[in-house]
């Protein structure tokens, strides 16, 4: 099959690892950049060697035959853009979190459903090694039914501020931010929650939004099992002693024993029958950071999913259907935290 053709929109710092995560899939063609600063979109086309650079993405669409989109812009872009995808009628990929408000996640995603444009969310940590190997776990029933889970993505580089600095001004940080993530991975090793209650806070002066928040989720039961009380906690602002930014980190208790997912990736499987324990290392390619070896690596799986839904028509493991219902978590949770309240999930 000839390689399917594609433009990224948006050339800030996390097109430098989205980039080359699909050459390493392979079968595709980056034919086109956007971006609102032209230079930066230039800069990165004589890099890869991209033919064509635009700073009006209608003028994209316009003039690029295309297999499809990837948004990799900042969150108050992704709704214009997609609604663009879906006018003409290219299947369109948007960076986590969809949506900044709840009603507009759900108008983006009706505009693709109505235009028949299939619409992925890039959603990479359920992709990391360490959490695909937890779930095989879970699922093989090596600790049996699990009833109590706690799920921690914790940690602080200043580098975070320089590299991302517009995440000082959101009114929204670690729940949007990280919370995407953690949320999304609490429902794909556990299910659907049906109930959440939520607190966060904002532990520095020079930000807008909290940089901490923990969120307590019931999951679902499923037949005769138990449901899962499941603890995400999430921070941009600790600092810690571990070797990766920020780590991910799972205490898993299930009737027959427990898993624990430590710092440096190091994975444990306790029963009756005692404890083993082995490290977690990602793929290594020449383009990822010492510093977050498993997210940017994380980052090939996820592309290859999205990639085959697109060639074969397959549903995405993150579909934007599938990642509205991470979204409403979101919300969910801001609404708990403002009112005090455990919110019940309809």
């Amino acid at each position: 099959m000839p390689d399917k053709k594609f433009a990224v929109f948006g050339t800030g710092w996390w097109s430098l690892f989205q980039i080359p995560a699909w050459f390493e899939v392979g079968g595709v063609e980056l034919v086109a950049l956007y971006n609102r600063t032209i230079s930066k979109a230039e800069k990165l086309a004589d890099q890869y060697n991209i033919p064509n650079v635009y700073g009006d993405p209608e003028e994209l669409f316009k003039n690029e035959e295309l297999d499809f989109v990837d948004l990799i812009t900042g969150n108050d872009f992704h709704a214009e853009l997609v609604y663009l995808a879906a006018k003409y009628k290219v299947p369109v990929i948007c960076q986590k979190p969809m949506a900044t408000d709840w009603e507009t996640c759900k108008k983006m995603v009706q505009v693709c459903e109505d235009a028949g444009v299939p619409f992925m969310i890039h959603e990479n940590l359920r992709w990391q090694l360490p959490v695909r190997e937890v779930k095989k776990l879970l699922d093989a029933g090596e600790i049996g039914e699990p009833y109590r889970a706690r799920i921690q993505v914790i940690g602080y580089s200043p580098l975070e501020y320089i590299e991302q600095p517009f995440l000082k001004e959101l009114d929204k940080l670690s729940l949007m931010d990280l919370g995407s993530h953690v949320l999304d991975t609490a429902r794909f090793l556990f299910g659907e929650a049906e109930t959440l209650y939520c607190q966060h806070l904002q532990s520095r002066d020079d930000i807008k939004g909290e940089d901490v928040a923990t969120v307590v989720l019931r999951m679902e039961a499923k037949g005769d099992s138990p449901s899962v009380i499941c603890n995400v906690e999430m921070s941009n602002a600790t600092r810690t002693p571990w070797n990766h930014f920020p780590d991910v980190l799972m205490f898993i208790e299930g009737k027959k024993g427990s898993i624990i997912l430590d710092a440096d990736y190091m994975l444990s499987v306790s029963t009756d029958d005692g404890t083993k324990t082995r490290r977690i290392d990602p793929p290594i390619y020449d383009w990822i950071r010492a510093d977050q070896p498993h997210w940017h690596a994380s980052i090939v799986p996820c592309n290859a999913d999205l990639l085959n839904s697109i060639t074969t028509g397959e549903s995405a493991e993150t579909s934007a259907h599938d990642n509205k219902k991470t979204m409403q978590l979101i919300f969910a949770s801001y609404e708990s935290a403002d009112k005090n309240e455990v919110v019940t999930l309809k």
